[in-house]
């Protein structure tokens, strides 16, 4: 599963999407990228083909007549052995610490949100579990791979 986040209009909505061969999906609803192209089809049948451009890390989407905006949300990589432990995806800067020590989280739980590039990131549960340490406070600046907090994988 990889959270995405579709920035319209209005406010950010953040979706989960769930790889299903070549295709992602949501809620019945399926995305296919063929080159520039993006076939979705909607959970009642309904096919729309939209263009698709990648910039950076963000996809531009547009669909008949409208621009939408789509972002990867990188959770934070998962360091090798038990522990469960969360890795600065790059460096950066801590803006806000969103757990606490002894707190149980699920996978997709918002746990940090880090500044990098002019832009937020959110650092994400890939599992749940239970908080046992927090490494970084708001305000600290950590550099790639660092450690950011500790789990104890559920189950």
């Amino acid at each position: 599963m990889m959270q995405h986040r579709y920035v319209g209009p209005e406010e950010p909505v953040e979706v989960n999407l769930t790889k299903q061969g070549d295709a992602w999906t949501h809620d019945g609803h399926r995305l296919e990228l063929h080159g520039e192209r993006l076939k979705i089809t909607l959970a009642d049948g309904t096919v729309h083909l939209a263009h698709a451009a990648k910039t950076g890390d963000v996809w531009w989407v547009h669909l008949n007549g409208h621009t939408f905006r789509w972002e990867r949300m990188e959770p934070g990589a998962t360091s090798s052995g038990h522990d469960g432990g969360l890795a600065a995806p790059m460096p950066g800067k801590v803006l806000e610490v969103l757990v606490d020590v002894g707190q149980s989280v699920t996978a997709g739980d918002a746990l940090m949100v880090l500044e990098a590039m002019k832009m937020e990131h959110r650092i994400v549960a890939t599992s749940g579990g239970v908080v046992t340490a927090v490494h970084f406070q708001a305000n600290d600046q950590v550099a790639q791979g660092a450690a950011l907090l500790s789990i104890e994988e559920s189950n």
